[in-house]
């Protein structure tokens, strides 16, 4: 197999930080207070990304420059704030965990509609910030343990196996069809199989498909139909085994 198309764990424990706040000032009042976590929280590690508007945060994520594991990002900004930002995430597929930074409260309800972790009103004060940082360090330490790698042409895309609807055998290659895109990597089916075979959601289907089943939505016959709208076929000879798996993993 090819290295530059390899899928693999992802091992790095380097938390990407992206922070998002029209006042310079508070950019680096956010900075401060990370690195002050830092120092308290022996063995944790972030890098933080500045951004002034949210846009420019937005543009990064869409074209996969960036793949944060949490944002910090403040409501009141002109142009497009932060809920707008955060609901365009969310209808991008992202399910990085979010903490307001705000100074007004009136937001609060609508920050929990887009499933906002957190809500902190400024000024920021260390106790309650390294509250927050201690529950976002748990989420994103169980993201990051399920988070893989695939390397493909031109790049490297990191998904969550909850992102991937199924895989396809295409001759030498592999297709994801992922919640928002599909991409191809060059390897077998087998060696896709040695590594999401750990997560209970996936089984093989035939020789040529791996689906998830938490997007299966209906099996008829030898007929499943997606939660993305794609039809997937069961080989007659392995429908009964098929079905014996997806209602074990519904059922047991």
């Amino acid at each position: 197999m090819d290295e530059s198309s390899e899928i693999h764990e992802e091992v790095s424990k380097v938390y990407t930080i992206a922070l998002c706040d029209d006042e310079p000032r508070e950019l680096e009042r956010i900075e401060q207070f990370l690195s002050d976590y830092q120092e308290a929280k022996a063995g944790t590690a972030c890098q933080s990304r500045r951004f002034e508007c949210a846009e420019d945060l937005l543009s990064e994520m869409r074209e996969e420059k960036l793949v944060p594991d949490l944002v910090l990002l403040d409501i009141l900004m002109p142009e497009k704030n932060g809920i707008e930002a955060a609901a365009e995430l969310r209808r991008m597929g992202s399910k990085v965990p979010i903490i307001f930074l705000t100074t007004s409260r009136e937001y609060a309800l609508r920050a929990y509609g887009v499933d906002a972790m957190q809500y902190l009103v400024k000024p920021l004060e260390h106790k309650r910030f390294f509250h927050v940082m201690d529950a976002a360090m748990e989420q994103m330490q169980r993201q990051k343990g399920n988070r893989i790698v695939i390397k493909v042409k031109g790049g490297i895309r990191q998904m969550l196996p909850d992102d991937i609807v199924y895989c396809e055998s295409q001759r030498n290659y592999q297709g994801l069809y992922l919640l928002a895109e599909e991409c191809r990597c060059r390897m077998t089916t087998g060696e896709l199989w040695s590594i999401l075979n750990r997560f209970p959601q996936f089984v093989r289907c035939g020789c040529s498909y791996i689906l998830n089943m938490d997007h299966i939505i209906s099996v008829q016959q030898r007929q499943i139909r997606m939660d993305n709208g794609s039809v997937i076929y069961i080989p007659q000879n392995k429908a009964s085994e098929f079905k014996k798996e997806y209602f074990s993993y519904y059922f047991s």
